[in-house]
């Protein structure tokens, strides 16, 4: 099975994803700034102490893996640019140790061409850049990263999260194009899992809701 480099496994995102990959089998080498913000134990996890904007502590984490997971974004306190500066890191790593594929995270507020935005999604995106407008410059920053990497990069988008449980099923389309308003990141994490093994979405930013 493919060997998982995980970035923001610490997260609310990534505490439901972690699980599940370790109870799928995989073996993961999960990067973090503080090794005790991820509780779980495994002979199949390794935790990595250093920081995502620590180009050498990424570097470290991506030996002897075959997949990068990148979960991680915006937080309190964190540098209005963490994921771009972040995921430029994760991708000089993955050029130099010859890894090719690499799944992100992010919002609903990335654009994509095949998205058909409606009302209410055009006044979320219209808040957010009145309200936090560095996240979505961030998360535009890191989508170009990824776009000029020429690796077999994918951004998985998402809508409202919720601590809901899984419930099996979700849609997978683009904004206002068989899509919602919400996902648990229960479901979340499991359609991240999925394309660890797919590359149906290689090259693209789908957006999964219920």
């Amino acid at each position: 099975m493919k060997r998982i480099a995980l970035f923001g496994g610490s997260g609310l995102t990534g505490q439901q994803f972690l699980p599940l990959a370790l109870a799928q089998g995989y073996s993961v080498r999960a990067l973090a700034r503080n090794p005790a913000s991820i509780p779980q134990q495994s002979a199949q996890l390794e935790v990595i102490p250093g920081d995502v904007l620590n180009a050498a502590d990424v570097a470290r984490t991506l030996q002897g893996t075959d997949v990068v997971v990148s979960l991680f974004g915006q937080v309190k306190n964190s540098p209005k640019d963490v994921q771009t500066r972040g995921t430029a890191n994760i991708i000089a790593a993955m050029q130099e140790q010859g890894i090719r594929r690499i799944i992100s995270l992010s919002g609903g507020g990335l654009p994509y061409p095949a998205d058909q935005p409606k009302l209410a999604d055009k006044l979320i995106r219209g808040i957010m850049r009145l309200a936090v407008p560095h996240v979505l410059t961030d998360a535009q920053g890191h989508a170009d990263v990824l776009q000029a990497s020429g690796l077999d990069w994918e951004v998985v988008r998402a809508p409202r999260l919720t601590t809901g449980p899984a419930r099996g099923q979700y849609r997978v389309g683009w904004v206002g194009v068989n899509a919602s308003t919400s996902i648990s990141r229960a479901d979340l994490a499991d359609f991240i899992l999925k394309q660890v093994e797919s590359e149906e979405f290689v090259g693209q930013m789908p957006f999964v809701s219920y």
